[in-house]
């Protein structure tokens, strides 16, 4: 909802001449339950959400069961989650909520190589730049 990352994307959208895309700028959690059909997507990308870092912020992360659960059940059978963070703490609790959705497998051991198509974000270059490393984390819908 982030007016100046919406306008970003629309130039982008427009430059390059795309016209499959849908842009909505609202809740997610609300679009996903009123807009989107269940089975309904081919994959979703959420890369570099905040972390809020403080311990007593966590709760605030988006990256939870309740969400997860939600996006498992809008993805197709065989579609992908792909999540990307720079923080260690929040890639290892992203792991363990994705981990524990019975509707979701890991498409290896733990975490992914980075992938071709992601890419290299604002934020994943500013994390390469503090020094920290990056975690990206692809989980497909089971079948």
């Amino acid at each position: 909802m982030h007016t100046p990352g919406v306008g970003a994307l629309l130039k982008q959208v427009g430059e390059r001449g795309l016209t499959n895309v849908r842009v909505i700028q609202h809740d997610a959690v609300e679009v996903l339950t009123r807009m989107v059909a269940p089975d309904s997507l081919a994959g979703i990308h959420i890369f570099f959400p905040d972390p809020w870092h403080k311990k007593r912020h966590h709760k605030r992360r988006l990256i939870q069961p309740p969400l997860v659960a939600l996006l498992a059940s809008r993805i197709q059978p065989g579609g992908y989650i792909h999540l990307a963070t720079d923080w260690q703490d929040y890639a290892e609790q992203m792991l363990v909520v994705l981990a524990a959705e019975p509707l979701l497998a890991n498409t290896v051991a733990d975490y992914a190589p980075r992938p071709d198509t992601r890419p290299l974000t604002k934020f994943e270059q500013r994390g390469i730049r503090l020094g920290h490393g990056v975690w990206d984390l692809v989980f497909k819908r089971v079948e």
